[in-house]
């Protein structure tokens, strides 16, 4: 008999998204629970703000868990440096 898959908050992401200090979000519900536990300043930065509410998305209406998956990297990696360097916009080319 096949095992119905868990949905809401019990579903669980394809690809466990990895923590400081080894450990891991497995379900949605461990990355709401993670989210809520940040202390305040960086738990309403914007990065963590659009996780949490991809997150709801996610879990309330379904819809593939990757969205919610995004989300919580970039959050994670938001002050990580791409390429070497930071990349600014605003910047004009020059040839």
């Amino acid at each position: 008999m096949a095992r119905k898959a868990a949905s809401g908050w019990k579903r669980e992401f394809n690809d466990p998204i990895p923590l400081p200090r080894g450990r891991r979000l497995v379900t949605l519900q461990d990355a709401g629970r993670y989210i809520t536990k940040l202390p305040k300043a960086e738990h309403t930065t914007p990065e963590w703000q659009a996780a949490m509410q991809a997150l709801i998305l996610v879990a309330t209406l379904g819809g593939p868990s990757m969205f919610a998956r995004i989300g919580i990297m970039r959050a994670l990696n938001r002050h990580v440096e791409r390429f070497g360097f930071r990349i600014n916009p605003h910047r004009r080319h020059q040839a």
